[in-house]
């Protein structure tokens, strides 16, 4: 996909990739096999029926395609931007085996954004209201997929956000330069388009329970929060000034406009030597973000090669043409402050690969050697894990691990009406595997609704 020249986008919050020219388009659709059993569907977290939407677009008819994607999903033109495609649809696409496997996410993405600029827009049909309500907490890919199923089945939908915007992690968590806002808007807007509300700054666990809820006469819950509080090392030196977590170096940025400063009075201490811990997304958008806000030099430091990354490659290279350094095989140690309590440094530890761990890759040992970078903001990328707030105010739901809510494949939890998915259920994951909950979440609470007013019309 054609990108803006690194030099120049490294210093600017402008979207960095292009997108496909309708030539582009229409060239890549023709390659597709249209195969009998296309694995393309199988590695579909939202079961796009992908072969049919690439034939509307290798014949021309961009909105047929667009329409194809918005049966099972009303995210494309952020799905098309931020879902790895490459680890599902496109890892399971025959072309893939001894060539290129078409360009999915490209094609989902290009028809988006061509029903923006020709200023088409529809819409799916919902059925008719049956009369029931379903509250969402949270709007996220995984809350905002379930509202969108369960609208069009005719439920009365309202969805319960925190933040004072909607989008979860979408607007959050995922740089201007990666997912602009105007995009994430958009999609939302089609969304509400069904009939959807969304309450804003509305806490639910302190603003409003979920007993409260029920009381308010919503037949079924699906709690869909995210896992944003952040992760610690636990190393000496992690509570000095300008040491920060990529949740809130992120929200800052993208959410409050701290790149804006002073316009927006929600600043971000700008740097020239940044160090970026941890080798996913969340840390390559920080080292990006940094390289934007001024930082003379930015270092990604990881604990494994490049090749164990967790990181879409796309980023890496994005990151590598604009003079993001990586420091590969390194693990801090200690970060050192100066007199005032600032960031003037990090102890590494070298480190050699060993056996393979439970993730599949092989595990970081310190080798005894060790060195020192002179840095003056540490940003720690490093994972996420349960907000508290939701979770503790509903008595005798079932967690597990750091207070993640145990669920079922199909979003059930212990408490009947209560259901929940995405990264509060699994742990920190993609953005289209909480889009695949959000779905399969909406089945289960169709089913349970519905099995409930038969049982109720009984008596």
């Amino acid at each position: 996909m054609r990108a803006r020249d690194p030099q120049k986008r490294s210093r600017d919050f402008k979207e960095v990739a292009l997108g496909l020219t309708k030539a582009q388009a229409v060239k890549e659709a023709k390659r597709c096999l249209q195969c009998k059993k296309p694995r393309c569907v199988e590695g579909c977290p939202v079961e796009i029926e992908i072969p049919r939407f690439i034939a509307a677009i290798k014949d021309n008819d961009f909105s047929g395609g667009l329409a194809v994607i918005r049966e099972y999903n009303m995210l494309p033109a952020i799905c098309g931007r931020v879902c790895p495609q490459e680890n599902q649809c496109q890892g399971g696409c025959i072309l893939g085996k001894k060539s290129k496997p078409i360009a999915i996410g490209a094609l989902e993405r290009f028809v988006a954004d061509y029903e923006t600029a020709t200023e088409q827009s529809e819409s799916p049909v919902c059925i008719d209201g049956n009369g029931h309500k379903v509250a969402i907490v949270g709007s996220g890919p995984a809350g905002l997929t379930a509202a969108a199923d369960l609208a069009r089945l005719g439920y009365d939908i309202t969805i319960f956000e925190a933040l004072h915007e909607p989008g979860g992690v979408l607007t959050y968590g995922i740089p201007e330069f990666r997912l602009p806002k105007k995009i994430i808007h958009r999609e939302i807007e089609r969304i509400k388009n069904l009939g959807v509300k969304i309450l804003l700054n509305w806490v639910i666990g302190r603003t409003q329970t979920v007993d409260e809820l029920f009381q308010e006469g919503f037949k079924a819950i699906f709690i869909g929060v995210g896992a944003g509080s952040p992760k610690y090392m636990n190393i000496p030196g992690e509570n000095l000034n300008n040491v920060y977590f990529a949740s809130e170096f992120l929200t800052r940025v993208n959410l409050m406009k701290a790149n804006q400063f002073p316009a927006y009075d929600t600043p971000v201490k700008k740097s020239k030597r940044v160090a970026v811990i941890g080798g996913g997304n969340v840390a390559m958008d920080s080292a990006r973000t940094a390289m934007r806000l001024g930082a003379e030099k930015v270092y990604i430091v990881y604990r494994r090669t490049e090749d164990e990354m967790p990181c879409r490659l796309e980023e890496v290279e994005h990151a590598k043409e604009e003079a993001i350094e990586l420091l590969l095989l390194v693990n801090p140690k200690e970060i050192i402050g100066d007199e005032r309590g600032y960031v003037k440094a990090i102890r590494c530890d070298k480190m050699v690969l060993c056996e393979t761990d439970e993730s599949g890759r092989r595990k970081p040992n310190c080798s005894g050697e060790e060195f020192t970078i002179e840095v003056d903001q540490v940003i720690m990328a490093i994972g996420q894990t349960s907000n508290p707030v939701l979770v503790k105010s509903v008595k005798g739901l079932d967690l597990w691990g750091a207070g993640y809510i145990t669920t079922d494949c199909d979003g059930r939890t212990n408490i009947p009406g209560i259901f929940a998915g995405g990264d509060i259920s699994t742990g920190a994951a993609t953005i289209i595997s909480a889009m695949g909950a959000g779905k399969r979440a909406a089945r289960a609470i169709d089913a349970y609704i519905k099995e409930t007013a038969s049982l109720t019309s009984q008596f």
